[in-house]
């Protein structure tokens, strides 16, 4: 019995198993985390119920109208310290967190919540939420739509009357969604426009024209609120829509979160800006490191003398590829942007300074700081690719009478190439989700200019940018309201996970065409 448990181990299937087990735990996490990020990020878009109620443990009791935003269970202790005179149960007791929108008006939209005392509650369906530029969410019912002031429809219409204007409100708000893209559209065109004076006239004309409308609304407490349709991006009915207007208002929403530019401290709107940037950024850092560290890696694999100074450099870029990311952003804070920078602006830019050009946080700097942070990685695997070469296929290309560099340049690079995209599919990895020496190299907190756009130069390589990685940290670390915040930031970072798995797939395609296509080549030699 005893031999047969010691020849089991030292047959070595308990690592074998072992492994298994490590690499199971590390994909059930991963996996995990996706689905976390996905549900709470993803789930942030669908339309919610909104209800409507009266809260008994106010005195005196108010009305209340919001969607629940979360619900938690809590020691009835702890509330009785915030708030001695609720008649509590000794246990635990559940409470939710009620999203009531109209900030503007309430001056807080989130509320914690007791549900023994919630009383009344219904989902009406003549509900309306509305999605806005600034304020977040809006709740209440529509009971009139007015037009240069003058109501086309009284406020003190009955809310069993007003059927007929949700479709004038849809209609209406069509129309300010057309203006405000034509409007765009000049503002971005209009400085290459030769009719600047024109262009602005109309601009101004469309701009009157933006804010002819309004829509009468009564909130929670029967007051009446007068919005302009200009402020309002989306209504919808949540409690009247079936499943497919529901799906309609979630993918438009969706839509929304990847082609617009955020609003309201980023709690709301889209990442365009912040998906562009990033991607630019990864995109020219591979340009700027593959070069680098493949050259690096065929010298010191091909070429370099085997002594203590070639181990030594091997060493050092081992070292480097643990050095903290935060020492590369200093690093380039002060040879990239004070140092080169400085002096391109001195010597090409000297008519704008002492307003610098290139002597500040950028894109090209950004990169380059992020080139050099993931070039130990493209260096050590492209010399380890280089390394599993057999060593008679070079001997028998020079026995043929092939140079060293024609051996090198047809042969061993064409082999190493599966290699030289693993280096490369790392360095994209860590360079997406880096944030520590992009604040100090490039990244600000809004810049909704994308750096690639149809303007001579059209690459703007000194311009700010958005970064992902930035935009979760500070969305979840420096937001104003941090319940508002909360969705969007799960949102972000499955975002963000996906644009690093996109680019990941894409190097992963790539490299295993390459990796058969050798084969073949191998195969049929």
């Amino acid at each position: 019995m005893n031999g047969g448990a010691s020849s089991w181990f030292r047959s070595g299937a308990p690592w074998i198993w072992l492994n298994a087990g490590a690499v199971a735990a590390c994909l059930a996490m991963v996996f995990g985390l996706l689905l976390l990020l996905g549900i709470k990020g993803l789930g942030h878009f669908w339309p919610k119920p909104v209800l409507q109620g009266t809260y008994l443990a106010m005195d005196p009791p108010i009305s209340v109208i919001g969607e629940i935003a979360e619900s938690e269970t809590v020691d009835a202790e702890l509330l009785r310290i915030s708030d001695p005179g609720l008649p509590l149960p000794d246990a635990a007791v559940e409470r939710h967190l009620l999203k009531l929108g109209n900030r503007d008006i309430t001056g807080n939209d989130f509320a914690w919540i007791l549900p023994e005392f919630l009383d009344e509650v219904e989902y009406p369906e003549r509900i309306v939420t509305l999605e806005r530029r600034e304020w977040g969410n809006f709740y209440g019912y529509l009971t009139g739509i007015s037009q240069n002031g003058e109501p086309i429809a009284q406020p003190e219409m009955l809310p069993e009357e007003t059927g007929a204007l949700w479709p004038e409100l849809q209609r209406r708000l069509d129309r300010v969604r057309q203006l405000r893209q034509e409007i765009e559209q000049i503002e971005r065109s209009i400085i290459a426009d030769m009719n600047f004076g024109a262009e602005r006239l109309r601009l101004l004309e469309l701009n009157h024209q933006l804010q002819r409308d309004s829509a009468i609304f009564r909130i929670a407490g029967g007051s009446a609120v007068e919005l302009p349709m200009a402020d309002i991006v989306r209504a919808y009915r949540p409690n009247a829509m079936n499943w497919f207007e529901s799906m309609r208002v979630y993918l438009s929403r969706l839509l929304e979160f990847l082609t617009d530019d955020p609003r309201e401290s980023y709690t709301e709107g889209g990442l365009l800006p912040a998906i562009y940037g990033t991607a630019m950024m990864v995109l020219l850092m591979s340009v700027i490191v593959t070069p680098l560290g493949v050259l690096a890696a065929v010298y010191l694999s091909e070429y370099a003398p085997k002594g203590w100074l070639t181990r030594a450099i091997r060493v050092s870029v081992n070292n480097l590829a643990g050095v903290p990311s935060i020492v590369y952003g200093m690093f380039g804070l002060g040879f990239f942007i004070y140092l080169a920078g400085g002096e391109i602006d001195r010597l090409f830019y000297s008519e704008s300074l002492p307003a610098p050009t290139f002597g500040t946080p950028g894109l090209l700097w950004a990169s380059l700081t992020l080139a050099l942070l993931t070039l130990p990685v493209v260096i050590v695997a492209t010399e380890e690719g280089l390394a599993n070469i057999p060593a008679s296929l070079r001997e028998g290309s020079l026995a043929l009478g092939a140079t060293k560099f024609e051996t090198l340049w047809r042969i061993i690079l064409p082999l190493a190439r599966p290699s030289m995209l693993t280096g490369l599919i790392l360095a994209v990895a860590r360079a997406a989700g880096e944030v520590a020496p992009l604040m100090l190299v490039g990244v600000v907190k809004l810049a909704p200019s994308l750096p690639l756009d149809t303007e001579f130069p059209y690459l703007h390589l000194e311009q700010q940018f958005m970064h992902l990685g930035y935009y979760v940290y500070d969305l979840a670390t420096q937001s104003p309201n941090v319940e508002a915040a909360m969705s969007q930031t799960f949102a972000a970072a499955f975002l963000l996970v996906a644009v690093v798995t996109a680019l990941n797939l894409s190097a992963v395609v790539l490299r295993g065409r390459l990796r058969e296509r050798y084969r073949a080549m191998d195969a049929g030699s």
